[in-house]
């Protein structure tokens, strides 16, 4: 004879499957991708991650696997626990999980040296941030006026894939082979330059390896500004793509920004432009720099 659930067991579930679905909406605005996207990578249909995430979905093991390859993530990250990592540590262990034994005592040996000693002098620049948060502009004030190299990521990225526009290389390759040619370009870069300014794709820090790159081959500064000002700025340029067709767009802007701050918080310093001139954006831009210079 079948048990009957108490009120109590039902509230418990759907608890557990609204925490479900939260972790996956999290994990996929941390991505930056559209439902859409996941449904086609993970071979789940949009409709059942739309219940999913509203948490009314009850996902199978072998479905859950499938949406966690897709967003390139652990299946234990889509799953609540109170014991869950800081993304801190998921980015340390990441990174670790990728070396050999030797390569990890190497690791060790090298944190012992980064804390004991300080900060090394970086002259290599990285812009982190949303779309609309100001990169673009202050990189192109920091080649103009301090003679400081720049390299648009989004360009070198094309540049490698012989031309192809970046929602090409999104449709024909997916999210994983973006990564690929990010890494890739950015690697190139790093080697070919002791000095530059890196203007980043908003959603380089959802890659633990290359944010890592960054942050131990650069200065790392995260640009931002209000939400309001993330979209107008970028409708102002001409790109309605976040309107379009997608009523609830500013309430998916500030879940990316939401998921992606713990990232953005591990640059070596922040600059928020809301509110203020390119002008004054830029000067406190310098100062930031000439700092961390005089500190290192």
């Amino acid at each position: 004879m079948a048990v009957k659930p108490t009120v109590k067991d039902e509230s418990n579930t759907d608890e557990f499957l609204q925490q479900v679905g939260d972790l996956i909406r999290g994990a996929r605005a941390k991505r930056g991708i559209t439902r859409k996207t996941l449904a086609v990578d993970s071979s789940v249909s949009e409709r059942y991650l739309a219940n999913l995430e509203q948490g009314k979905g009850n996902i199978s093991i072998n479905l859950l696997r499938q949406v966690a390859d897709a967003l390139n993530t652990p299946m234990d990250q889509l799953l609540p626990s109170k014991t869950r990592q800081s993304p801190e540590q998921a980015l340390i262990n990441e990174l670790l999980s990728q070396l050999d034994r030797k390569e990890q005592q190497l690791a060790l040996e090298l944190l012992h040296q980064k804390f004991a000693t300080g900060n090394g002098h970086k002259t290599r620049i990285a812009l982190i941030g949303l779309r609309g948060a100001g990169k673009t502009t202050l990189a192109t004030l920091l080649e103009e006026r301090l003679n400081i190299p720049l390299i648009r990521l989004a360009e070198e990225i094309e540049n490698l894939s012989g031309g192809m526009p970046i929602s090409e290389i999104f449709s024909l390759w997916g999210q994983q082979g973006y990564r690929r040619l990010e890494e890739k370009a950015l690697f190139s870069a790093l080697q070919a330059n002791d000095s530059c300014c890196i203007e980043t794709g908003g959603s380089i820090v959802s890659e633990p390896k290359t944010l890592n790159l960054l942050l131990t081959t650069c200065l790392v500064i995260w640009v931002q500004a209000s939400p309001e000002d993330h979209m107008n700025r970028v409708t102002a340029q001409g790109d309605l793509r976040p309107m379009a067709n997608n009523p609830d767009a500013m309430e998916d802007l500030q879940h990316i920004l939401k998921e992606r701050t713990p990232f953005y918080e591990q640059a070596h310093k922040q600059l928020f432009t809301s509110g203020k001139t390119a002008e004054q954006s830029f000067l406190e831009l310098e100062q930031l720099i000439k700092e961390h210079q005089a500190s290192s």
